[in-house]
């Protein structure tokens, strides 16, 4: 045997060992590289969009608000942010818009699309969430979705959060986000892919009373960014958040027993089907960075779903 292959014998476990940490991180990688699956379904396209107007109202900050050709544009500055709200109630329903968010620092700034009964049960409401988290300028936006169930105003408000970056940069043109909200489940979508569901499993953990829908942009600054570590930096006002599409495909409040909202899936049994939850699964495999159910800090026997 000649004298140099002694060491090249030696180095063979450590070589294959390299070669095999590679090879993991290659199919990580490839696995994220091939893109989401197709959900192969879109529930957008089964409700009509309605207009500003046909389907909502200004709330507060009339002079943050401009509509103009079909969208709207809301924004926050340091005298004041802006929000509008559903000319009726809903009791279950798909409920989306398409939303283009402001780049660069943004920070402590919320911008919003949601469903919540606060006005009516003040103290003790409801509601489904879907927040952009603002940030800074080296970091992507934080979607966070969460629901509420008869929570308080002050202060024990128990929050179901998941957290995710997206596939693609929200600010660089207008993306479709929803809520479907049925009496089993509450699904939210990013462009027709389900990135969350949250099911029905007691009367305790699910809302049910009728709900308004939402829109907001505001300063929220004392927990936003990396739990408050960045507040809004208002020599980057205005805060822009632009809304159009709107979708309100709901049972109201006070309409028909009979009323069913969409089917999330083409089969319409209201149940995501597999290609979905293929591809929501790949969503949270690969972008979902902060679960409550997963949160060692949480108290969880106050949220006996997890």
């Amino acid at each position: 045997m000649a004298w140099y292959s002694v060491p090249f014998l030696f180095c063979l476990p450590f070589m294959a060992s390299i070669f095999y940490i590679f090879l993991a991180f290659s199919m990580i990688s490839s696995s994220n590289a091939q893109g989401l699956p197709s959900p192969g379904y879109s529930p957008s396209s089964r409700v009509s969009s309605v207009t500003f107007n046909q389907g909502f109202r200004t709330l507060w900050g009339l002079q943050h608000q401009i509509l103009d050709q079909g969208s709207l544009t809301i924004w926050l500055d340091k005298s004041s942010g802006s929000g509008f709200k559903s000319l009726q109630p809903y009791q279950s329903g798909y409920f989306g818009a398409a939303m283009k968010l402001q780049p660069g620092y943004t920070a402590g700034v919320i911008t919003s699309f949601y469903l919540s009964n606060s006005e009516d049960h003040p103290g003790n409401h409801d509601e489904i969430d879907i927040e952009f988290l603002g940030t800074t300028p080296d970091k992507p936006y934080t979607l966070q979705t969460n629901v509420y169930i008869r929570g308080s105003g002050d202060g024990n408000i128990i929050g179901r959060e998941q957290k995710i970056h997206l596939w693609f940069d929200p600010t660089q043109d207008y993306h479709n986000y929803a809520i479907l909200w049925t009496s089993t489940e509450i699904i939210f979508f990013a462009d027709d892919v389900p990135i969350r569901r949250y099911q029905r499993k007691s009367e305790a953990t699910f809302p049910t009373r009728p709900m308004w829908v939402y829109g907001s942009i505001w300063d929220a600054s004392s927990w936003a960014t990396e739990n408050g570590r960045y507040k809004a930096d208002y020599s980057y006002q205005p805060f822009v958040g632009r809304y159009r599409n709107f979708k309100l495909g709901g049972c109201t409040a006070n309409g028909p027993g009979s009323c069913r909202p969409p089917s999330a899936s083409p089969s319409g049994s209201g149940s995501l089907s597999q290609q979905q939850v293929m591809a929501m699964n790949w969503v949270q495999r690969n972008y979902l960075v902060y679960d409550y159910c997963h949160d060692p800090k949480r108290d969880h026997t106050q949220t006996p779903e997890c």
